[in-house]
């Protein structure tokens, strides 16, 4: 998972600023015309399930999610890459609020020819997610 290529560059630089709580260096990864789809769909976080478009969105995201995460886990089982994605298959486990949840599901990054994240889509089911849920 170590193959130098932008996306997974990128993938694994996204992961790095959640993990750190660096918003500004979380947002600089994005192109200023991305996007987050996280989860895809229809969810709390997205009523409408158009996604988070553009840097101002995608800061209202951070907002909402990672910045009231206590804690983020990235548990990647396998990673590819075709064209300029990275698809990683495995968990964010999330500590929040004195309870750990995890997030099973496959996160693909998509790069532009610049190496900046057009878009970011999470594929996980909230129910499934909230099934896991316990006491750290």
């Amino acid at each position: 998972m170590t193959t130098e290529h932008p996306a997974r560059i990128a993938g694994n630089a996204s992961r790095a600023a959640a993990i750190a709580k660096n918003k500004d260096e979380w947002l600089a990864l994005f192109a200023e015309d991305g996007w987050v789809e996280d989860p895809v769909g229809p969810s709390g976080f997205d009523p409408e399930g158009k996604g988070h478009h553009g840097r101002e969105a995608i800061s209202k995201f951070y907002d909402m999610t990672i910045a009231t995460a206590d804690s983020l886990e990235f548990l990647i089982d396998d990673s590819l890459v075709c064209g300029n994605e990275n698809v990683n298959i495995g968990k964010i486990r999330t500590s929040v609020g004195g309870m750990m949840i995890d997030a099973e599901g496959v996160f693909v990054y998509r790069v532009n020819d610049e190496g900046k994240i057009q878009s970011l889509r999470a594929f996980w089911e909230v129910d499934r997610a909230m099934k896991t849920a316990r006491k750290v």
